[in-house]
């Protein structure tokens, strides 16, 4: 089956991302925005809701995007592109054998975490070149109460993703429009849509269990007890999700659009 190339994303997604951009002013009027797709659901997802609120949104903003392949056997996210000319947006795609590198490289880091940081670089480093001023990244909610967990578990401390703040760089700014969308939405979503996911087969990600899997086990388990627990994590974490980039209380209004 082909994508639907102009796939509407649900109410129901659009409705919570625009509160989320509007929450935490996270696209403003004139934003180069470049988005980091991997190939997965929520990076797809959410390229598409992006592209959605480009035709109507009151502020105006430009979009690419960005795929690192890391080089990993089994993975291969190269077919994107193809998607990316027939949608019609700028990409670009970076590629380095990360894995080969963490071999001898690896500083008390797991390799995951090693690649996330790698990529990131590689992120900035597109952002910078091609002039865009904001990444975008696809973590969700449920990623989102996962870190809040293992930051509490295994640190002794309250922390969790941020939903938009500024770089220490201070060049760039980070936004995360779907902080307030369960996965299952993004992928009732993908699947609808027909959207090429490319599979995660990285041999790294299931070695062993990580920290972050137990969570989200956790999470599913107790969600199945407690029908309020994300609502309940969200409230929670909201005093922590807030970063470093004032407000401007006088931006257009993007929830207003999101929820039309």
């Amino acid at each position: 089956m082909c994508a639907q190339l102009h796939a509407k994303p649900p109410k129901s997604l659009l409705r919570k991302v625009g509160r989320a951009i509007a929450d935490y002013d996270m696209i403003r009027d004139g934003d180069r925005i470049l988005l980091g797709v991997s190939g997965g659901k929520d990076s797809l997802s959410l390229l598409s809701i992006l592209r959605h609120l480009q035709t109507y949104a009151p502020v105006k903003f430009d979009l690419g995007v960005i795929t690192v392949d890391p080089e990993v056997e089994g993975f291969d996210p190269s077919s994107l592109t193809g998607y990316y000319d027939a949608i019609g947006v700028p990409w670009y795609y970076r590629s380095q054998p990360i894995m080969e590198e963490a071999k001898t490289r690896l500083d008390g880091d797991s390799f995951c975490a090693y690649c996330a940081r790698m990529k990131r670089g590689i992120m900035y480093s597109t952002c910078r070149e091609h002039d865009f001023n904001v990444l975008a990244l696809a973590q969700h909610l449920d990623d989102l109460a996962e870190s809040f967990l293992m930051s509490a578990f295994h640190q002794g401390k309250l922390d969790t993703m941020k939903a938009h703040y500024r770089i220490d760089a201070g060049d760039l700014r980070v936004i995360r429009p779907l902080v307030y969308v369960r996965e299952t939405q993004t992928a009732a979503f993908a699947a609808s849509a027909d959207l090429p996911v490319v599979p995660d087969s990285c041999p790294a990600c299931f070695t062993a269990p990580t920290q972050r899997a137990y969570m989200k086990t956790l999470l599913a388990r107790e969600e199945r007890e407690h029908d309020h627990l994300f609502a309940n994590l969200l409230h929670a974490m909201r005093p922590l999700m807030g970063g470093d980039v004032a407000l401007d209380d006088n931006r257009p209004s993007q929830r207003a659009a999101a929820e039309s």
